[in-house]
Order: structure tokens, then sequence, then C-alpha cells
């Protein structure tokens, strides 16, 4: 299966600055939580960081305290809400840029790209990571799925839209040279054993990656 690795999906940290999306809570760390994590990822070349939505925190609260370690990741942003109350604005969308970060494409607002017609997906698949690009100076082409739900028709529409990378949260160990990528959502709730747990993935070979791709791509 080749070399593996463990992706964890981080939301907001911190306080919100904005009324959250029911059941966002769950996915919302403490700066002490999001610490313990970046502690325990930090010196783990198989691990790896994205943030979906572009919020705010992102640049006030993530990005000091990754620089603080010598840590990049990889952000996600709804290019929709870039400069709604409690989100980045394009200010800090170039500024994650500047600092080395990678910048995908969350879509344009939160929807379940399994839903859309055309002209949505036009919007969401396309229009989307056109803008972010524009703004941080660079082609954006990487993906992190809604919800992380997808089917056979929503990855082809990504390959159509030139994806060279999508993230889904089927959880568990990813390849690293992979298209498709699971990631792992970080709860509310972690702790460390949780963390153990999780992490201790990378150590294995990715055995199930085929048995999930195929169950959530056969709908």
């Amino acid at each position: 299966m080749g070399v593996v690795t463990v992706i964890l999906a981080v939301h907001g940290v911190g306080r919100p600055a904005r009324q959250l999306d029911p059941g966002e809570d769950e996915r919302w760390l403490t700066v002490e939580q999001f610490e313990r994590v970046l502690d325990a990822v930090a010196d783990r070349e198989d691990v790896r960081l994205t943030f979906d939505d572009g919020n705010e925190s992102d640049v006030e609260v993530v990005l000091p305290r990754l620089a603080d370690r010598g840590l990049t990741a990889e952000f996600f942003p709804l290019a929709g809400r870039l400069g709604q109350r409690g989100y980045l604005d394009r200010d800090g969308l170039r500024e994650l840029a500047r600092a080395g970060m990678e910048i995908g494409s969350h879509g344009w607002e939160p929807r379940d790209w399994r839903r859309l017609d055309d002209r949505h997906a036009d919007r969401e698949l396309k229009d989307a990571p056109k803008l972010l690009g524009d703004l941080c100076g660079r082609p954006v082409r990487r993906y992190s799925l809604p919800f992380g739900a997808y089917d056979r028709r929503v990855l082809a529409r990504l390959r159509q839209a030139g994806a060279t990378r999508v993230y889904s949260s089927d959880g568990g160990a990813a390849r690293r040279d992979g298209w498709l990528q699971a990631r792992t959502e970080v709860p509310h709730d972690l702790d460390g054993d949780w963390l153990d747990g999780v992490l201790a993935g990378s150590r294995r070979r990715a055995g199930r990656w085929t048995n999930r791709l195929f169950r959530r791509t056969a709908r």
C-alpha cells in the first residue's frame, strides 16, 4: 500500500467570534486542546494538519502557534464567507499564504456536493477555488469535501475541475500519494487516549483504504 499518513481535520479554535451552525460546536477546540494536539504532532512527519471553513481563528490563534513550532498546514476556506463576521477576510487569507501555508477550497458555502445541479456545481468547484487562487496569488487545486460527503459523481466533477487532491472525513490512515485522502476530524472532547489512538494509525498500513473507497463511492 505504500507510505501512509494520518491527516487531522480541525475547524475552529478558541472562543467563536460568530454564531456557530448546528453541530459545529462538536468540532470546535479550546486553545489548550489545540496546543495539546500541536505538541503531540510537532515531531511527527507522518501526521498532517488541515483546517476547514476559514474561521478567523485560523490567523488569530492557529497561525502563530504553528509558526512557533515550525509547522505548516493546509487551510480550506469557504470562499463565500470571506470577510463575514468570525471568518477570514481577504488580508487574512493572504497572510496564511505568505506564511507558507497551503490554500485549498471548501467550496463557496457549506453545501452537500452530492446534491448540486450543474450551475451550483460550477460555483462550488470552479468559482470558489478561482477566487481563492486570485487572492492568494497561486492556483488552488486542492479540495476539502463539505461534511466529508461524496459519491462517484462528485469525484468525477472534481477531476473535471482539475483537482490535484481531495480530502474526505473518512478517518483512519491515508496513502500519502493518494488523490482521495482520508482525514480524521478532531472532536471537541478529545483527550490523551483519543490522540494516542488516532496517531497510532500512521504506524500501520492503510489496509482498509480500498474497501472504504468502494463503500463511499458505490452509491
